[in-house]
């Protein structure tokens, strides 16, 4: 009685009662979930989702259930609101009225093993808890007389944190949509593309749903081929009478040089030498009409094969291999059969008979496109190769909400990704040697990479990924978007963790007197902190975070009242809280990830604490300054180069030149291979000395130089190109923008602001033009417009102003500082302007707009 009373409590009832001629049967438990506080507030509840619950068996006398409104065991008429619940524990009592032994039999072994016989006063009594962890659906359940089933129940099962006719059931579509499109685009491609990996044979019972399923949609397939096949015409020879002979292919020409016993002489024929000759006989081409191609061997063959497969499935079921205790079931193995006979009875169709066997492999375009082929191999894709492309998904789909709604949180958060940025890459759906399967499993990672249509960043959306070289314990979160940024040689990683548990904050709980609303749990929440704690990595000195933020994905659809939440505040805080994330509330994840996506990443810097790269920012907020000398020919470029040095009139410095830490040179057009600031090096000493004293290159002079030692000179990887400006004596600029630069005006910003706008555009391209107010570098006052692509930017008198054609639109300077993502977004937009008239079909296409 023990495991009886370990599921009783308050609000405990009789949710179930039957009467038969051999047995009771009654079900005990709470007819509400744990959102409520008790069955009175769950009963004030507009409730409209019904239950269904079904009851069959021998002598059947009387079944009650539990009605909620009523209060009390009502006769079963349907339309009943539910009364089990996942992660319910529900206690079962089977009582037999004879003396025959009864047994309890379900289709899981973990429920099946809990219900055992107790003798109670001599009698032989079924008892035990059923229990359903994260499960949802029907569940069926039989009471046996030795093989015999005497009676039938099925419940159904509903989720605590979904509602379950709305978003349990879009749940389940969006996964399987989700996964096929997916699978279908990898279809049109070609095979070798794709990475063979290993893995195990899908279980018979998936096949065998699947083949059910599909049986028919197959078959009619199947005959639209009979009547629309493909076909082609074959050249075939036959063997004629010489007059009869036309104009002869190369087979004709070689049948008559190895036989010229055929020619005989005659009046008119043939000019040959001196004779005129006429063949008796010849090999004649003719064109006929055939069925016999390789696709049609092909389809012919996926029948061949779906038979095999279905007898060793009954073979099987038969009793061969058996794996578990249970007995043939007669209608199984009629079912199977009639399958069988159903692709037989084609086989034998005279369309098939006379059509060959496949003997080589087939990659043509007729069973990807063409009406019934493409239809055909889908569906036997699906059936015998693909099974995992519903067999995984399928399977925990109706008995694991939990792993579901992890599965739906990484396919949806890429579908949501998709409407904005380009698909590269993925690796979701897969091909090996026996089909297609799904690549999301347990310790089994995925990735999807898309694009940005407009910066050409990388953005990276990954299953499961396992962090095992860390100096504590390895990690493995739900899903890590990773983001590249123009400028970084790391990525911005964010955790995204799929947590189906969320407390109801019931009332006069310490939740509901902290936060005041449902949210996630307190527990998911330090998970989000030990992963971003964590996750580092060794950048060439200490440890830094790689992690940005973590946030956990929870089931909620109140989405505006939850705005209010605490642990939804706090990601503006500190970058770790929750987000409610269902098929009807997807809002605030998609606005979220989109404004990390187009942030800058100074911004993103600036949200995280002590994460990865902050020391390099650190550092180029205290960017050293470097001075860029004009070089006037060859011999002084040449003399710089090889005794590492530079020198400039005092009478021509400004003030600030001291505190320059590295020396850049420009040597002017023929004063080097190539006209641009070439080379670079720290500077070791200053000096001040006399022009006469600069014997490298001799000059009688007393006029006083500064003389700068140079410790190297280091060549940029690219030279930066003067683009029509110049440099008249020297300018100044910083390290990391020299570093950065690839034209000679861009060493020009000094403003916070010019440099925050640099950095917006370029991101959307390496090729950002400059208008100074002067030809020369060190002779101009500010920057007049920048310029990238079809699109014109000014700045002045705290305005931005942003050109593309006759479009304007202006928007205040401070964003620059304030906000770049929104100046980055007003950049793009105008952008896509210039290509709404040439592009507007392939940018909605690929959902970028």
């Amino acid at each position: 009685m023990a495991s009886l009373r370990s599921g009783s409590g308050r609000d405990d009832r009789e949710l179930v009662h039957i009467e038969t001629k051999q047995l009771t049967l009654v079900i005990k438990g709470k007819p509400y979930h744990e959102q409520y506080e008790g069955l009175k507030q769950y009963r004030r509840l507009d409730f409209h989702e019904t239950m269904e619950f079904f009851v069959s068996g021998e002598d059947i006398l009387d079944v009650k259930l539990f009605d909620v409104d009523a209060g009390e065991l009502v006769d079963w008429s349907g339309g009943h609101r539910p009364i089990f619940f996942e992660n319910g524990v529900y206690q079962l009592l089977v009582v037999p009225k004879t003396e025959r032994v009864l047994t309890f039999y379900h289709e899981s072994p973990a429920i099946r093993n809990v219900v055992s016989r107790v003798d109670i006063g001599g009698q032989a009594v079924l008892m035990g808890n059923l229990y359903f962890p994260n499960e949802v659906g029907l569940s069926t359940f039989e009471i046996r007389d030795g093989s015999r089933s005497i009676l039938d129940v099925t419940i159904e099962i509903f989720p605590t944190k979904l509602t379950y006719k709305q978003d349990y059931q879009i749940l389940l579509d969006e996964v399987s949509e989700e996964i096929y499109n997916l699978a279908f685009h990898f279809i049109k491609r070609t095979y070798q593309r794709a990475r063979a990996k290993r893995d195990d044979a899908p279980s018979r019972s998936e096949f065998f749903r699947l083949m059910e399923a599909h049986i028919s949609d197959f078959l009619h397939a199947i005959r639209h081929i009979e009547r629309q096949p493909h076909h082609q015409l074959s050249t075939v020879h036959v063997r004629v009478r010489g007059d009869q002979l036309g104009r002869l292919d190369a087979a004709g020409r070689n049948d008559l040089r190895k036989r010229p016993q055929v020619f005989r002489d005659v009046k008119r024929g043939i000019n040959i030498g001196s004779r005129t000759v006429m063949p008796r006989s010849g090999l004649k081409a003719k064109k006929e009409l055939t069925y016999d191609t390789l696709e049609n061997r092909f389809v012919k063959w996926m029948m061949t094969r779906l038979v095999e497969k279905l007898r060793g499935l009954f073979e099987h079921v038969q009793g061969k291999q058996k794996r578990y205790e249970t007995e043939p079931d007669p209608g199984l193995l009629e079912r199977i059969q009639s399958m069988i006979r159903a692709l037989e009875t084609r086989l034998r169709h005279s369309f098939w008979r006379p059509i060959g066997r496949l003997d080589r492999s087939v990659m043509s375009l007729v069973l990807q496109m063409a009406p019934g082929y493409r239809d055909a191999y889908q569906l036997f894709l699906i059936i015998t190769r693909g099974l995992a492309l519903q067999g995984k998904l399928y399977r925990m789909s109706v008995k694991d909400v939990a792993t579901l709604y992890e599965y739906w949180t990484f396919l949806k958060l890429g579908q949501l990704l998709g409407k904005k940025y380009k698909l590269i890459s993925q690796n979701v759906i897969q091909v090996n040697r026996l089909g297609l399967f799904v690549n999301l499993e347990k310790n089994r990672s995925a990735k999807r990479v898309y694009e940005h249509p407009y910066t050409g960043e990388r953005i990276t959306l990954t299953y499961q990924p396992y962090e095992g070289r860390l100096p504590t314990v390895p990690q493995m979160p739900d899903t890590v978007l990773a983001i590249e940024k123009k400028g970084k040689d790391y990525t911005f990683n964010y955790i995204f963790d799929a947590k189906y548990r969320l407390d109801f904050a019931v009332s006069g709980s310490s939740y509901e007197k902290r936060y005041g609303m449902p949210g996630p749990m307190e527990d998911d929440i330090n998970t989000m902190h030990r992963y971003r704690d964590s996750l580092v990595a060794r950048r060439g000195g200490p440890y830094e975070r790689t992690a940005f933020g973590a946030y956990v994905l929870f089931p909620w659809h109140d989405e505006d009242s939850y705005q209010a939440h605490p642990l939804y505040k706090s990601i503006n805080d500190v970058n770790i809280g929750g987000l409610p994330f269902l098929p009807n509330a997807t809002r605030l994840v998609e606005q979220f990830i989109e404004r990390l996506i187009e942030k800058n990443p100074e911004e993103l810097q600036n949200e995280g604490i002590l994460p990865q790269g902050i020391i390099e920012e650190w550092r180029s907020g205290f960017d050293e300054h470097v001075l860029v000398g004009m070089v006037p020919s060859a011999r002084h470029y040449e003399a710089y180069r090889k005794h590492r040095f530079y020198h400039i009139p005092v009478k021509q410095l400004k003030k600030g030149w001291q505190t320059a830490r590295y020396i850049a040179l420009y040597p002017k057009r023929g004063a080097a291979p190539q006209n641009g600031v070439t080379c670079f090096g720290k500077i070791a000493a200053v000096n001040i000395v006399k022009r006469s004293a600069i014997t490298e290159l001799p000059k009688r002079s007393d006029e006083e130089y500064v003389r700068f030692e140079v410790e190297s000179w280091n060549f940029l990887q690219n030279v930066i190109r003067p683009v029509g400006y110049g440099i008249a004596v020297y300018a100044m600029t910083t390290f990391n923008m020299l570093k950065q630069a690839k034209e000679l005006p861009e060493l020009f910003m000094k403003s916070s602001e010019e440099i925050a706008l640099w950095r917006i555009l370029r991101r959307l391209s390496d090729r950002i033009r400059f208008d100074l107010d002067a030809r020369y570098l060190d002779q101009a006052s500010k920057i007049t417009a920048y310029r990238i692509k079809n699109v014109s930017i000014r700045l002045g008198d705290g305005l931005l102003m942003i050109t593309n054609g006759t479009k304007h639109k202006t928007i205040p300077a401070e964003l620059l500082r304030k906000q770049p993502s929104a100046v980055f977004r007003e950049v793009v937009g105008m952008m896509g302007e210039g290509r709404m008239h040439g592009h507007v079909g392939m940018i909605e296409r690929q959902g970028w707009v």
